[in-house]
């Protein structure tokens, strides 16, 4: 019984795809963080916020499946918003703890907040251009990682970053959206909003 915030969340989505499409076809260069797409973001967070505020984290059954993936990912690039993105973070681990979500949403937020953070992250899930090649931002206990991610069912690490390299590689393919924002764009964001 998906609620009618579902199409709320569903069309935050859609318009953040729309832009990303529309960005692509400009040749605006990726790798770094264009300002109509920060405003998309922040707009969508602060609609997500009021989601939130009105009936708890959208879950499976609250909001579909897609509902809920579409709320994770708002969450994801609320990365100008520190307390707001925290404050999902802490009703993702919870229903993620009672199976309302898939666990992989809060590893893979707690990644992001951790790395917004300077902080090493706990599950690998956020890579970067390092040396011309995808590598994972550094890791906190790296030699339990994989018993982590398969917690969070989440593949083993060696698998993800094969992935993600020969995905990188394929001709003329764009970066997916999780690399754009580039650990320097990201450092200069996180100290412009307050993450460090």
């Amino acid at each position: 019984m998906a609620g009618h915030f579902r199409h709320r969340l569903l069309a935050l989505k859609d318009a953040e795809q729309a832009l990303r499409h529309e960005l692509l076809q400009s040749g605006e260069p990726v790798g770094g963080y264009p300002p109509q797409l920060r405003r998309l973001h922040e707009s969508n967070a602060r609609e997500l916020e009021l989601i939130v505020d009105d009936e708890g984290w959208p879950t499976a059954d609250s909001a579909g499946p897609d509902g809920a993936e579409a709320a994770w990912l708002v969450a994801m690039h609320a990365v100008s918003r520190p307390s707001f993105m925290r404050r999902c973070l802490g009703l993702l681990k919870s229903a993620a703890n009672r199976d309302e979500v898939p666990r992989r949403h809060a590893a893979m937020l707690e990644d992001r907040i951790r790395a917004l953070e300077g902080r090493p992250q706990k599950f690998g899930t956020q890579l970067d251009w390092q040396g011309g090649r995808l590598s994972p931002l550094p890791i906190e206990d790296e030699a339990e990682v994989d018993a982590r991610r398969a917690a969070a069912g989440l593949a083993p690490l060696a698998e993800t970053i094969a992935t993600a390299r020969a995905a990188a590689q394929s001709d003329g393919a764009p970066p997916p959206e999780e690399w754009e924002a580039s650990s320097s764009v990201l450092e200069a964001l996180a100290r412009e909003v307050g993450w460090r």
